[in-house]
């Protein structure tokens, strides 16, 4: 199995000691605001959404799928919100349970892919507002929800067709910084654009340039596409709240969830180091297919969006088989240069 020099970050906090802090003051304010400004009752009409979230935020803290992947479907199909207030949830929430994963990530030194990290968050910081901006509005609702179900689809599809030969993958790639601009910008900005529309986007993006391409451990891509999930994030809700489009429902949401996703995100970045990976990943790419062929059923397609599936669908695993294949080729050429 070939193997790479680990240029990551351990230990950037030292301990967790920072994350308990910030978890004990998010939870005061949290209940002064609840409860000393009266918000209790707008908490009691959203709790459904804490129920969905205690998985969805698992599933965040241990893959490489944003909380958002599995909130827009529920809040677009079950609670009939729009996809809109879905994306901005999405957002907003990640930036709460996403950013308390990666404190807790850095204070129990797991190891991340720090160059490429930062070079995709920064591209995604303009992709972001570019696409808030100049793409989304102009995208049909009925594209936006098609979208987010094909790309997830896309991922399941080359995870169940590899997932015992990615379980098995070690080290981290050792990138220098002129590489990890060149690949981690332009990934970034799209997908900056990506979450733009439906909330999520750069971690899976992310995530299968380092399998894929990198033929990186597991053990790094997760913890770094959860940490690019938690900076997007961060950037798109505060885009959103200076936008001034965060409507009560979605705070009222947000409210609720808020208490068990700054939990829940870590706990799912501490479960996976317990659970067999290859389950693990059965798990998501069967959620994956079933939110697919549930979107198909619950959304009005004609020909113009059974064309835009067929074209996602094939563009987005065309370029999945062509990083594997590129990775395949990289690997075995550092074999032969290491065997001679």
């Amino acid at each position: 199995m070939q193997q790479f020099s680990c240029d990551t970050e351990e230990g950037l906090i030292g301990s967790l000691k920072v994350w308990k802090l910030a978890v004990a003051a998010f939870l005061v304010g949290w209940a002064i605001l609840v409860f000393g400004f009266g918000y209790w009752p707008l908490v009691q009409e959203h709790l459904a959404i804490a129920g969905v979230m205690i998985g969805g935020s698992l599933v965040a803290g241990s893959t490489a799928m944003g909380g958002g992947s599995v909130a827009f479907p529920i809040l677009v199909y079950v609670f009939g919100e729009t996809p809109e207030n879905a994306r901005n949830f999405g957002l907003v929430i990640q930036a709460l349970g996403m950013t308390s994963a990666l404190l807790f990530i850095l204070g129990r030194g797991t190891p991340i892919q720090k160059r490429m990290l930062i070079a995709s968050c920064a591209g995604a910081a303009f992709g972001i507002v570019f696409g808030t901006f100049f793409v989304a509005p102009y995208v049909a609702r009925s594209i936006v929800k098609l979208l987010c179900s094909c790309l997830w689809m896309s991922f399941a599809m080359i995870t169940l067709a590899r997932n015992r030969e990615f379980c098995s993958l070690n080290g981290a790639p050792d990138l220098s910084w002129s590489q990890a601009l060149r690949i981690g910008l332009p990934l970034g900005v799209l997908g900056g654009v990506v979450a733009a529309m439906i909330g999520v986007g750069l971690e899976m993006l992310l995530y299968t340039v380092l399998v894929l391409l990198f033929r990186c451990d597991l053990k790094v891509a997760v913890p770094t596409a959860v940490c690019a999930t938690a900076i997007t994030s961060i950037v798109g809700a505060a885009l959103h709240l200076a936008i001034g489009d965060i409507p009560r429902a979605v705070f009222g949401n947000w409210l609720a969830a808020a208490p068990v996703v700054i939990f829940g995100a870590p706990a799912g970045t501490f479960l996976v180091t317990r659970i067999p990976r290859i389950r693990l990943l059965y798990f998501v790419s069967a959620l994956c297919v079933f939110q697919f062929l549930w979107t198909l059923w619950a959304t009005p397609l004609h020909a113009a969006e059974w064309t835009f599936v067929a074209a996602t669908m094939l563009i987005a695993n065309l370029a999945f088989v062509f990083l594997y294949q590129a990775g395949k080729r990289e690997a075995a050429k550092l074999g032969t240069l290491r065997g001679g």
